[in-house]
């Protein structure tokens, strides 16, 4: 998702996009996976169902690659995950990284991941703020 302004603490990303204050980017990409399952890949990850959800089907780490085809800033990321549901599928450790291309993508320091609330039984969505940008060099 891209924001003209900065996001509010603690808002719903469904409510922003429906409001203009979002815009969702991911269709603007080319998505792949590690590995997955039949019938759990990219669009099971992308469908905004929260009954489907991608699978992976291979040894650690299990990579989800996003590549805008044109420099794009992206300033808001959000990952929902269902601890109750997955258990120990839920990822202990997530890693942002970006680049000019895969041979040289460099993990961001963000500002943090933050826990949102909402008014359906989610038990987490996680919103990172904050233009996603590589280090300095």
């Amino acid at each position: 998702m891209t924001t003209p302004n900065k996001t509010p603490p603690g808002a719903d990303p469904k409510q922003l996009e429906r409001t203009g204050t979002v815009r969702e980017i991911g269709s603007q990409a080319v998505w792949s996976l590690s590995s997955c399952k039949p019938g759990f890949g990219v669009d099971q990850l992308r469908d905004d169902n929260l009954e489907t959800y991608w699978q992976s089907d291979g040894s650690q780490p299990h990579l989800v690659n996003i590549q805008f085809r044109r420099k794009t800033t992206v300033k808001t990321l959000c990952i929902y995950a269902d601890y109750k549901s997955d258990e120990s599928y839920t990822p202990s450790k997530i890693s942002v990284r970006v680049g000019n291309n895969f041979h040289n993508l460099q993990e961001i320091r963000s500002r943090g991941w933050k826990r949102l609330s909402s008014k359906q039984d989610i038990s987490c969505i996680c919103l990172l703020q904050g233009e996603l940008k590589a280090p300095s060099p």
